[in-house]
């Protein structure tokens, strides 16, 4: 490809330069830096000088030196031209490797020469010269940099520098190590490339299937006798009739935010022809939802999202465009087959280890719920219809023989256990159930992480971790472990447990953990220190002893997948009475009491658009409506206590943007900002003259001083997400429009607390509707997302605001007389007496309160959010409506609100039906 065709292809105009005096790519000088991993991992940068692109090998890439100023270079004569080639080298060409390109973009002189040829021209002579000095426009690199041929590194060696004598970087650049075209890491591109470079051209690369590794589920047969025989078991896999089987399926949406079934621990392993078996895999048991249009969610059996974290499963989910979800367990195998649940704790990325998702049952496809379908139907659908190319998806064998012997072969193989189901059961949601039972090769327990002792003279992070189970709601002692983990697992752990550390013990009664036994007469003196009991872990052990303690336990790995108040101790029931009788339900551990605002507290999902900013940049840049905002700090908390950040802020902002603009549009809005979250100090800014961008619409105002203002309108998702940058958490838009200034779209109520329960709130606001129905009025009911309720009646810009306030007026007027023991309509707090403030005079220019689907600063994250008046009862809390559920609540109610942007109401007639109901 020559510099011209390529200079075309690559449009460098869209590479992220500051946008002052910066030059578009046509007629400048470009240059690539290619990350390559051949016989060493270097980069190779090229700037284009005389019609070609000169090379130079970096060894050890862009951060060499402590201060992160200087690259070694060796000048390199590469005839080979592959500039905006990323795929695969063969051995032999040109070092071989993988290849990406790490940066791009366009250089200069760092002296002002004009022309083309003449910045060439005093390129090359400084190039001769020995030092040459350039501006770089790249999307990772930009700013001064001089190319300094130095002396005693190697013939033709080179170092780049940044010119700047000031510059100083804490930022480790070559982390950022994903290409700016593909977006691909080394590793990644290795493993997906379909590109490979060839006698000096780029050919499509026909990879050979990958062999699958060893996995027991198919090496378990093997073991049955001890003699290889595998003719004892076999895997059924018949082929069904998907249609028929489907039509037993009965219609319901993608059940996001179920838990799976559990399956009860028995004591040993039994034969009987209507049960089948499965592997026990030693991993994180995962959900997986997916729909046609690539939105899928990857969740661990309590609904935290492993999408993140599991990324190559959660990208391959996205590659299947079909409804379906799946239950199944991730895990990272090795060479023989076995998973291994501490490589998984660790795992990072693929070269941490081979991920892998077995999945083993269907739970619902192409809008129909299988449940209720025998697990022999479900297991044969999803084998005809799971997408199983790429082997990192894989369908989990069944076996139907005898249980006896599938345990023998797990034994021997060193597995965790196997499970026995029952081959026409049925699948329960959200429960454990004795058709599906675990019988484990060792014992293992989740504990809850209590404390941990330190002993005196050593120079460990910790010796030993202080463990725990729940029992009848206390906390119980069971023991503490000492071995499984090493020097970086203590570090890393530590971490885990410093913002824990609390001065009372978590244990309904303090264990001596200094306390002799036979086997240890004399222990070391050990320092206990004591934690919040949030985290867990497991562990393996030999038994347990007859006051409960687990002996010899084994460090095994932290639980990331279960809650503290959910580990109680686990105790097998005998298989024989399985057998004989119907187990009830909560034979292995009491089923958690269900919240009944469960939903609150589920990881926030897709409205079907997805999130702004990714999960890992702290700043980041994105273009909306054509322009470009900055976000910054994103890991920041806002609401602390909840865990959320700037980041879930500004994503929640732009995915529920379509629902809160038609309250924000063409409306005068009134900054309130928390640039350190809720618990910092917060202010007022109404007015944006000379401070907004130039792109915002405004609205001029003069207020009753003769001041000129003007405040910002919210237009579009940019200027939303402008307001979200600055720190504005809600969103506070006037009750007209900039139109119609004096004429209010709506009457508003706003029912206010002092000492009221929420349930006399909720009462209040049921009156305030009865009120409405009596006089024909329309009336619209949103929590606050505070203490309160507000209620909105639609005037349609019809009338002044001096009416809108007196007809707010009437109404709440009506409701105080029924109930003035607890409510008032005074405006000065100190004359209310602690009761809830009836509030009529926000109906006024220039006023706000918290808009529908506002976030309010307060703690739980809450959301102001429109209701069904069916839902207004006692018993909803605000903190039923927050960041974390808001999203996934609209795709099932849609926007219960637009009716007050809808036709006004006739005042007068309202007022003169008030008077013949009411006298």
């Amino acid at each position: 490809m020559s510099l011209e065709k390529y200079n075309k292809k690559r449009d460098f105009s869209k590479t992220a330069e500051p946008k002052a005096g910066k030059p578009k790519a046509e007629g400048k000088l470009l240059f690539v830096i290619q990350k390559h991993d051949a016989s060493r991992l270097h980069y190779d940068f090229r700037l284009e000088m005389d019609g070609v692109l000169k090379s130079w090998a970096v060894p050890k890439g862009p951060s060499t030196d402590p201060e992160n100023k200087r690259l070694a270079m060796m000048v390199e004569d590469h005839p080979f031209d592959y500039k905006n080639f990323e795929g695969i080298i063969p051995k032999g060409e040109y070092g071989g490797g993988t290849v990406i390109v790490w940066d791009e973009g366009t250089y200069e002189p760092l002296e002002k020469i004009k022309g083309k040829k003449a910045q060439e021209k005093h390129l090359l002579a400084q190039l001769k010269a020995g030092s040459l000095k350039i501006v770089l426009h790249g999307q990772k690199l930009k700013g001064e940099y001089a190319l300094v041929k130095t002396q005693g590194m190697g013939e033709n060696s080179w170092l780049m520098i940044k010119h700047r004598d000031d510059y100083a970087s804490t930022t480790d650049i070559i982390k950022k190590d994903k290409s700016v075209l593909s977006k691909k890491s080394i590793e990644q591109m290795e493993k997906s490339s379909d590109k490979v470079w060839r006698n000096g051209h780029e050919e499509k690369l026909k990879k050979p299937a990958k062999a699958k590794a060893k996995v027991a589920d198919e090496e378990v047969a093997a073991n049955f006798t001890g003699n290889g025989d595998s003719e004892s078991i076999t895997s059924e896999r018949l082929t069904p009739d998907v249609k028929t089987l489907l039509k037993r399926g009965k219609k319901s949406k993608i059940p996001i935010g179920m838990k799976p079934m559990l399956a009860t621990l028995v004591d040993e392993p039994f034969d009987n022809p209507e049960w089948i078996y499965e592997v026990k895999w030693d991993g994180y048991r995962a959900l997986g939802f997916s729909l046609k249009n690539g939105d899928v969610q990857l969740l661990s059996r309590n609904n935290k999202q492993f999408n993140e974290k599991f990324y190559p499963i959660f990208e391959l989910m996205q590659s299947w465009k079909m409804d379906i979800a799946v239950d199944g367990e991730i895990l990272v195998i090795n060479d023989k087959g076995v998973s291994n649940f501490g490589h998984l704790q660790n795992w990072r990325s693929e070269a941490d280890g081979e991920l892998v998702y077995y999945v083993f049952d269907l739970i619902w496809y192409q809008g129909k719920d299988l449940t209720g379908l025998p697990l022999s139907d479900r297991q044969a659908i999803l084998a005809e219809v799971l997408p199983q190319e790429d082997d990192r998806i894989r369908l989990s064998k069944v076996f139907k023989t005898k249980g006896t012997d599938f345990f023998q072969a797990a034994t021997k193989m060193g597995l965790e256990g196997i499970i026995a189901k029952k081959a026409d059961g049925q699948y329960l949601k959200n429960n454990r159930s004795s058709e599906w039972l675990k019988i484990k090769v060792h014992l293992r327990q989740e504990v809850v992480i209590a404390g941990f002792t330190k002993n005196e003279g050593t120079s460990k992070q910790f010796s030993s971790l202080l463990l725990g189970v729940y029992e009848n709601g206390h906390l119980k002692y069971v023991g503490k472990v000492g071995t499984g983990f090493n020097d970086k697992d203590q570090k890393e752990m530590m971490a885990q447990f410093e913002p824990l550390v609390t001065g009372k013990t978590p244990f309904s009664e303090e264990p001596d953990v200094n306390k002799a036994s036979r086997f240890r007469p004399n222990p070391p003196k050990a320092k206990a220190t004591w934690l919040k009991p949030e985290l867990v872990c497991e562990v393996a052990f030999a038994e347990i002893t007859s006051d409960g303690v687990f002996r010899h336990p084994s460090f095994r790995g932290m639980r990331i997948d279960k809650k503290a108040k959910e580990v109680v101790r686990e105790s097998a029931v005998e298989t024989k009475a399985i057998m004989e009788m119907e187990l009830p339900d909560d034979t292995e551990t009491k089923p958690v009491q269900k919240d009944q605002h469960a939903s609150a507290i589920r990881p926030p999902q897709s409205t079907g658009r997805k999130t702004l900013l990714n999960p890992k940049d702290e700043t980041q840049v994105r273009k909306l409506n054509g322009h470009e905002l900055k976000f910054t700090h994103l890991s920041k908390l806002y609401w602390p206590e909840d865990k959320v950040s700037k980041r879930d802020m500004f994503n929640y902002y732009y995915q529920v943007a379509d629902y809160i603009l038609p309250y924000l549009k063409d409306r005068p809005m009134s900054l309130n900002r928390f640039p350190g979250g809720i618990h910092g100090k917060s202010f007022y800014q109404k007015d944006v003259k000379g401070k907004a961008p130039d792109w915002t619409n405004t609205f001029p105002y003069t207020t009753s001083e003769g001041e000129h203002k003007e405040y910002l309108l919210g237009n579009d998702s940019a200027a939303l997400l402008w307001m979200a940058s600055l720190g504005c958490i809600e969103m506070n838009p006037w009750f007209s429009r900039s139109k119609s200034p004096d004429h209010p779209d709506y009457c508003v109520i706003d029912l206010d607390p002092d000492k009221n329960t929420f349930d006399e709130v909720i009462r209040v606001a049921q009156m305030v509707k009865e009120v409405c129905d009596q006089i024909e009025v329309p009336c619209y009911v949103k929590t606050s997302g505070s203490t309160g309720i507000h209620i909105y009646i639609p005037l349609a810009a019809k009338y002044t605001y001096d009416q809108s306030q007196m007809f707010a007026k009437i109404i709440v007027s009506l409701v105080h007389q029924q109930v003035p023991e607890f409510t008032s309509m005074e405006r000065m707090i100190a004359n209310r007496k602690g009761k809830m403030y009836l509030d009529f005079l926000q109906n006024r220019p220039g006023a706000t309160i918290a808009g529908p689907y506002s976030l309010r600063p307060k703690p739980g994250a809450t959301v102001s959010m429109p209701l069904d008046w069916e839902e207004v009862k006692p018993g909803m809390t605000m903190k039923d409506f927050t960041i974390f559920n808001a999203l996934d609540r609209l795709k099932e109610t849609g926007d219960l609100f637009k009716g007050i942007l809808g036709n006004g109401i006739d005042l007068a007639k309202a007022i003169n039906k008030a008077k013949e109901v009411f006298g």
